[in-house]
């Protein structure tokens, strides 16, 4: 009986105990100042968009830097808000760490095409097919689309076969430049032989690019890669070659 009593007091001691320990605890946690700021901007090796350097000078002029506040009295739903406004950030999360420090994950937005069209318009349509601003003095390798571009060809039309491109590898490393003809037909300008590929309309263009890779193994890698000066797919089941 005074065996059951003893461990009935220590359980209660033991109570006592965690809830005094959480509540000092917690009250110190609340007092707690933040530190630093532990920020990581993801794909930073391939797109130099975002530095960290300027995500810090965003939070100084908005005057929500949180060095230096209370842990408590920080608020990260804010920061992320207006993180999340500046044009090449595609998501950011904000929050607290154990370390009295304020952890920020941003990612970049992902360019697929780049568009420098006749009317002067010069912008990027990325993975989402939504335009963004083109940085200073920071250059992604996509294929440039050039002549008669509107935005909204290239945010359709063309940016599915901008992910058709992406995702085959063959023509994503070939393809490197994109014009538009008044007639919205496209010509394809190859990193590899001095001759222009014409696509006509951009509709089948899977099944027309096979074919010019069985061209490019049994044809011209016989007679020599700048024989042709064009090489058009438009027309089904058929390749029409212009000699130089």
């Amino acid at each position: 009986m005074i065996k059951k009593l003893l461990i009935f007091l220590l359980l209660i001691v033991l109570a006592v105990y965690l809830v005094v320990a959480s509540t000092f605890l917690n009250h110190k946690s609340n007092e707690a100042i933040c530190e630093a700021v532990d920020l990581v901007v993801t794909d930073s090796i391939d797109y130099g968009f975002i530095s960290n350097k300027d995500i810090l000078n965003l939070l100084n002029s908005q005057k929500i830097s949180p060095v230096g506040l209370k842990i408590n009295e920080i608020n990260t739903n804010e920061m992320e808000e207006i993180i999340s406004k500046q044009p090449f950030v595609e998501s950011v999360d904000c929050y607290k760490t154990p370390g009295n420090k304020i952890g920020i994950k941003i990612r970049q937005r992902v360019p697929l095409l780049r568009v420098m069209a006749n009317n002067g318009e010069n912008y990027y349509v990325d993975q989402k097919g939504e335009t963004m601003p083109v940085p200073t003095g920071s250059t992604a390798y996509v294929p440039i689309i050039t002549g008669n571009v509107s935005k909204d060809f290239a945010k359709k039309e063309l940016y599915a076969f901008g992910l058709f491109l992406r995702d085959n590898s063959l023509w994503n490393a070939q393809i490197e430049q994109i014009n538009v003809t008044a007639q919205k037909e496209l010509e394809l300008i190859p990193r590899v032989g001095e001759n222009v590929i014409f696509l006509g309309k951009p509709e089948n263009y899977e099944e027309k690019l096979d074919r010019l890779k069985t061209f490019y193994e049994k044809g011209l890698n016989r007679v020599g890669w700048n024989k042709y000066s064009r090489i058009s797919l438009e027309f089904n089941n058929q390749i029409i070659c212009t000699k130089r």
